[in-house]
């Protein structure tokens, strides 16, 4: 039998697999759809310390190899969301992340401190959507650093952060975030991105650029986990263009314990089952017993 448990920092996943925020509504909606047995961790949409509308429509296009989202991170903020999603979530037997966000450090801990009352697993910090409006914190190690001290000082809760494909020195943004307490990292979010229509010059989202996610992120995301593993010894979280059990192993293979699906879940909401069968698959055909002899070598 081969062993999928994983541990990631301070917690222990029963597989390998993650929820990737953003990509899994709620999580609600997908415990009436998905097998949820098949992920060590689900993590909910981003949420922020107020309503924020997010950017207009045209949000999602699709590109050759991926797609382009301008969502803006669309929710209720965090007071409506503890009192209408967090009830809900008590009935599911998977540990729930929530994702916070914010435009400022205090903001971020306010929303971790609502997370933490309505008893989640564990807040994933998100210093690196990339269609949001003002610089990203997750190209400056101090403004990163900043924040993760913030919300580590504000909860008791094991802290992740997502970091950005776009930084010039993500090591040095890896670096800065785990000495401000970061448990692990999430390498990575979506990429900026531009497309345009032929015919018109017109950009396919209404905000002219957004985030690139699946298939052509992979290379990029697989880079930044290379880079991070050979410089720090922190647990990490491979997200970009995962959909096959392959596509975990070249993770695992670059340095990550754990890796996150995102945009297959638009395409396969039940994906993961599927993944986790080639998954042991490659396993068996490498001779290990499991996930952590991997990760160990």
């Amino acid at each position: 039998m081969i062993d999928l448990g994983v541990d990631l920092g301070p917690v222990r996943l029963s597989t390998p697999l993650v929820a990737a925020s953003g990509t899994f509504g709620s999580v609600v909606e997908f415990a009436e759809v998905a097998d949820l047995r098949a992920y060590g961790a689900l993590t909910v949409k981003s949420v922020a310390p107020e309503p924020w509308p997010g950017n207009p429509p045209p949000r999602l296009a699709p590109l050759e190899a991926g797609m382009l989202n301008a969502i803006g991170i669309q929710n209720p903020g965090i007071d409506r969301w503890v009192e209408e999603v967090a009830p809900e979530l008590a009935r599911l037997d998977v540990p729930v992340w929530g994702s916070a966000v914010a435009h400022d450090p205090v903001g971020f801990a306010t929303v971790a401190e609502g997370f933490a009352d309505a008893g989640l697993a564990a807040v994933e910090v998100n210093l690196s959507c990339p269609n949001l409006d003002g610089e990203l914190f997750a190209l400056d190690p101090a403004a990163s650093a900043e924040v993760v001290a913030r919300v580590r000082s504000a909860v008791d809760l094991p802290v992740g952060v997502k970091l950005s494909p776009d930084a010039s020195d993500v090591v040095a943004v890896a670096e800065a975030v785990v000495e401000a307490g970061a448990d692990w990292l999430v390498l990575t979010n979506t990429a900026r991105g531009t497309a345009v229509d032929p015919r018109s010059g017109e950009p396919l989202v209404a905000r002219g650029a957004g985030g690139i996610s699946g298939t052509a992120l992979r290379p990029i995301a697989l880079g930044c986990v290379r880079r991070v593993a050979e410089h720090l010894d922190v647990p990490i979280v491979g997200c970009g263009g995962v959909s096959t059990g392959r596509h975990v192993l070249e993770y695992l293979r670059a340095g990550a314990r754990a890796v996150a699906l995102g945009t297959v879940h638009f395409e396969h909401p039940r994906a993961a089952l599927r993944i986790l069968r080639e998954l042991r698959r490659e396993l068996r055909r490498l001779g290990v017993a499991g996930i952590g002899d991997l990760v160990a070598s």
